[in-house]
């Protein structure tokens, strides 16, 4: 199984670029859309997302990821493996959170190049062919050295600011739910907001915070776009208060 998570869009060739070489050097491997809207340029909101996300995927699952604003530059190219999950894309930080968070990682260095590498697409020339040759069963290990850890490497901790923004309008944060307490407010943009478990405990219109279906908070309206209600924009900071663990704070 393959599953992309970039910044491409989907106004652009430039994920159907990529599903071709894919579909060429994998024949066979199903391919999933994870996310094409991670928020452009932004490799530390969308290693946070990518950690969230790829849980729901099985053991054996490859990564293609790429928020690449660095392309062609110095950044390397990394490929790891997670928990029995791999991850193939730029060693920006954009892997960083899955390997750190993970009970068991290990990292390469992708030395190999292809002849006629675009100084600007490497998904398509670089990452999508070291992904497929994984999916494939066809460990390019003559491709690869093995590193003790990635270059850049983002803070594990929980990230108190939005990560993005969804088309209802929900507002994605960094910081994970499970151990919220209910009785938290939420503060974000001069507003505070209440803990509701589902959107129908709330009234129509009225702005909350909740734990979303990938483990995050969120900030939500219910039947109403929370983003466009309070302003919210990817990368504004929230707080957390009232909780018993300080890492909200």
């Amino acid at each position: 199984m393959l599953v992309l998570f970039t910044d491409y869009g989907w106004r652009d060739p430039y994920v159907g670029q990529v599903k071709g070489v894919l579909a060429r050097a994998a024949p066979g491997v199903p391919i999933i859309d994870l996310l094409h809207g991670a928020p452009d340029f932004n490799a530390h909101a969308g290693a946070q997302l990518l950690h969230a996300l790829a849980a729901s995927f099985p053991v054996g699952a490859v990564f293609f990821c790429v928020v690449d604003p660095g392309v062609g530059g110095p950044r390397e190219a990394a490929v790891v493996e997670a928990d029995g999950r791999w991850f193939v894309g730029p060693d920006n930080g954009l892997l960083s959170i899955v390997a750190a968070r993970a009970d068991l990682a290990r990292c390469w260095r992708i030395h190999w190049r292809p002849e006629g590498l675009s100084d600007t697409f490497h998904g398509r020339d670089l990452f999508a062919p070291v992904a497929a040759r994984i999916a494939a069963a066809d460990f390019p290990d003559h491709w690869l050295t093995p590193v003790a850890s990635l270059d850049v490497q983002f803070d594990a901790a929980d990230l108190p600011r939005i990560l993005y923004i969804d088309h209802y309008g929900n507002a994605w944060t960094g910081i994970r739910g499970g151990l919220a307490d209910p009785g938290a407010c939420l503060e974000v943009k001069g507003e505070t907001l209440a803990w509701r478990r589902i959107f129908s405990d709330a009234a129509k219109g009225e702005a909350f915070w909740h734990v979303n279906s990938a483990g995050l908070i969120e900030i939500a309206a219910n039947r109403a776009d929370a983003a466009r209600l309070l302003g919210l924009a990817v990368g504004d900071p929230v707080r957390l208060s009232g909780s018993p663990d300080s890492r909200w704070h």
